[in-house]
């Protein structure tokens, strides 16, 4: 029959076994720590779309040259403001598999833009654009090129609809976080502010994402690790869930930067980038109006 000595003794060694294996986890030396976390209920809960008006969604289509295709497009208006007032703008960057209507039909953008609104965040409009879907926002090989047509067709349009392009901001989620990251590294007039959701970032092209890049060549240059002088005079906030696959990535450019931002429960999802939107749009619009 088991004394109490044996009871402490498989008490203690069950408890050294279990924080071996939380140190594991959390140290992610072991498989399956996002699925285990998520299990556990470690990785926060999905953001909810508030419940308040949207305000006017204008979609439309322009040719682009940059891209070699018609390319649609969508500005998202805060509820309370008309089609076509003069606001500053933030453009927002489409994660992969995506384009110009996801920021609404996944995120709900235009919800959580009146609701920052409506909350004391400076007004400001966000123009969505289609980028291609596995694009990675950069010229390829095939010549089509997103980043040029992000600042040499689509800022013009908007400044032509009457928004304020004089000072503007830019965000994204995913393959979309790394293209704003990418923008503010290209651009020679750049964004006031920069938000990034889970940014689509690798320090080796052996590690990258099939297609996200056309060979070695294409992938260093287009780094945007190892540039912090590019970042200087522009705000940049990057988050990413800490299952996340990209979080030590975000996390080592956060630390490059200087940036705002931080690792949050979560993984990469549209549950997570939904639950970050708040601080997201609060962050852009205080930027830009300051």
């Amino acid at each position: 029959m088991p004394t109490r000595r044996t009871f402490v003794r498989t008490g203690a060694a069950a408890a050294i076994t279990g924080a071996v294996s939380v140190a594991a986890l959390e140290s992610g030396a072991i498989p399956g720590r996002g699925r285990v976390h998520e299990l556990l209920g470690l990785t926060g809960p999905d953001g909810v779309v508030p419940a308040v008006p949207a305000g006017p969604v204008v979609s439309g289509s322009f040719a682009s040259r940059a891209r070699g295709t018609d390319v649609g497009y969508s500005v998202i208006y805060p509820d309370g403001y008309t089609a076509g007032a003069r606001l500053p703008v933030v453009l927002a960057l489409h994660g992969r598999g995506g384009d110009h209507r996801s920021a609404v039909n996944d995120l709900g953008v235009d919800r959580f833009l009146s609701s920052a609104i409506r909350n004391g965040t400076p007004p400001f409009a966000i123009a969505t654009v289609d980028g291609g879907q596995d694009s990675y926002w950069h010229r390829r090989a095939d010549g089509d090129d997103p980043g040029y047509m992000l600042a040499e067709e689509f800022l013009p349009l908007l400044a032509r609809r009457g928004l304020n392009t004089s000072r503007y901001g830019v965000f994204g989620w995913s393959m979309g976080g790394y293209g704003t990251l990418l923008h503010v590294l290209r651009e020679t007039v750049k964004p006031i502010v920069a938000g990034a959701m889970s940014p689509a970032l690798w320090h080796s092209y052996d590690d990258v994402q099939p297609g996200a890049f056309d060979d070695a060549a294409d992938f260093a240059r287009n780094q945007v690790f190892g540039h912090p002088g590019a970042f200087r005079d522009v705000a940049v906030r990057i988050d990413c869930g800490r299952d996340d696959p990209f979080a030590a990535a975000a996390h080592d450019l956060r630390t490059e930067l200087g940036a705002a931002g931080g690792q949050q429960p979560g993984l990469h999802t549209g549950g997570y980038w939904r639950r970050m939107l708040p601080d997201q749009l609060r962050f852009l619009g205080t930027k830009l109006a300051n």
